[in-house]
């Protein structure tokens, strides 16, 4: 009980009325709010992509298989993918600062445990609960902003928030990468893990609740944004759960949902098997395949950022459009990664900052955005839950898909591992195009307000 009452949202406090005290403490804790999600979650993810940079020391070594990670691998996506979904119903209840802090600091420490373990089953089960716990992050985050910042400018913030991502995997690609290579594979967990438990501690301090839980009003009224639904924060529980099941009645959430499914494929197929693809098929190192993929990733951050100010500025908050603009290049750029021939560095970077810059956009709008924008703001934690359990479902079966295709394509020759891909890009290709196409379904889907 003690447990429950230490997650539950704050009490709405006694609302101020002194109208400079009010602007002084939204424009101060929106500015200290912002940067605690979109730092916090970018260590988030330092804690669940060091499987991705440990792949071929593991398989060389003789630790585990191909096909082993790809099971290993697949665990973290089904854990992440009922965790978000559970954990973005729960956050809609939920104090956000210590669920968001909380969720960083579990993670952290199954990280540090993973660096000292190497038995199959325990990495399963152990990475398995890390992507439950990751699971916290993104809901967090999400809740965060739907109560901080009203519609007219959900679109830019999000863009912000949202490059986490980017700045995560990028910090994980680069500097992840260098550690594991001076110190070997176990620092491609301890060190995250470390590093994230201090982290978790500074969250502590640097966020907050809801507004209501400092006395401020509801931000759409502060803000005067009138186009949005002034929201009233202290609901019944079962009112609550009632519009969150609703979500389900909605077929253009289902639509999306197998969209950024589909999105997922590629996009963890690069995370995942990237580095172990650029070392086999195109002679990199691991520390140029890092840097390679950190091109990919720094170029996400102005991507996701771009799509959210264009959509707002240019399509008044529609997104279909600048999906389409987004897809359209996302496809081109992985033409050249998989299907350009040996030995054009230049050209390859290039299409991988192409991909970095679109995949991020497309993330950001069929993985969350649009769904929070064609569902009630109360209810934008369940909304991005609802998405998160399809997304992930299809992360953790191209992990497994592709980790068995990259087993099954392994062959020796004198002596040394040779790895076929030739199957997994196929795969992660059509994925992609058969995303954009869901998509463009979704074109006259108007925004709740």
């Amino acid at each position: 009980m003690n447990l429950f009452r230490f997650f539950a949202a704050s009490s709405p406090q006694t609302p101020l009325t002194n109208e400079v005290e009010i602007d002084r403490l939204y424009r101060r804790k929106r500015l200290s709010l912002m940067m605690s999600i979109t730092l916090g979650y970018a260590f988030y993810y330092t804690c669940r992509l060091g499987l991705s940079i440990v792949k071929k020391p593991l398989i060389d070594g003789g630790i585990f298989s191909a096909n082993d990670l790809g099971v290993i691998g697949s665990a973290i996506f089904y854990g992440y993918a009922f965790g978000k979904l559970i954990n973005g119903f729960l956050a809609d209840h939920a104090n956000i600062k210590r669920f968001f802090a909380f969720g960083l600091l579990l993670s952290a420490a199954i990280n540090i445990i993973m660096g000292g373990v190497h038995l199959l089953w325990i990495w399963v089960l152990l990475w398995g609960l890390n992507g439950w716990f990751q699971g916290f992050g993104a809901p967090g985050s999400i809740v965060t902003l739907s109560q901080w910042f009203s519609n007219r400018e959900r679109g830019r913030y999000y863009g912000i928030w949202n490059s986490a991502h980017s700045i995560g995997e990028g910090l994980t690609f680069v500097a992840t990468a260098a550690l594991v290579t001076w110190l070997g594979w176990t620092s491609g967990f301890w060190a995250p893990g470390v590093v994230c438990v201090g982290v978790a501690f500074l969250l502590f301090r640097t966020m907050e609740d809801r507004p209501s839980s400092l006395g401020l009003p509801p931000v759409a009224e502060w803000n005067r944004d009138f186009s949005a639904k002034i929201i009233v924060e202290a609901q019944d529980t079962s009112s609550l759960l009632r519009k969150q099941l609703a979500i389900l009645l909605k077929p253009p959430i289902w639509i999306l949902g197998l969209s950024s499914a589909l999105m997922y494929v590629t996009r963890y197929a690069i995370n995942s098997w990237g580095i172990l693809y650029l070392q086999e098929s195109k002679g990199y190192s691991l520390l140029g395949a890092g840097g390679i993929l950190g091109l990919n990733t720094a170029a996400g951050i102005l991507g996701c950022i771009v799509f959210g100010f264009a959509s707002d500025k240019f399509f008044k908050a529609r997104r279909p459009p600048v999906n389409l603009i987004y897809a359209v290049f996302e496809v081109a750029a992985l033409t050249v990664i998989f299907f350009s021939p040996w030995g054009h560095p230049l050209v390859l970077s290039a299409a991988f900052v192409v991909y970095g810059f679109t995949l991020s956009g497309l993330m950001a709008s069929l993985g969350g955005l649009f769904a929070i924008d064609i569902t009630p703001k109360s209810v934008s934690g369940a909304a991005l839950g609802f998405i998160g359990i399809f997304s992930y479902i299809g992360a953790a079966l191209q992990e497994r898909i592709s980790g068995y295709w990259i087993d099954r394509g392994t062959t020796f020759i004198d002596g040394v591992r040779h790895y076929d891909f030739h199957i997994p890009i196929l795969f992660w290709f059509s994925a992609s195009i058969l995303s954009a196409l869901l998509a463009a379904l979704l074109w006259r889907v108007k925004s709740v307000d």
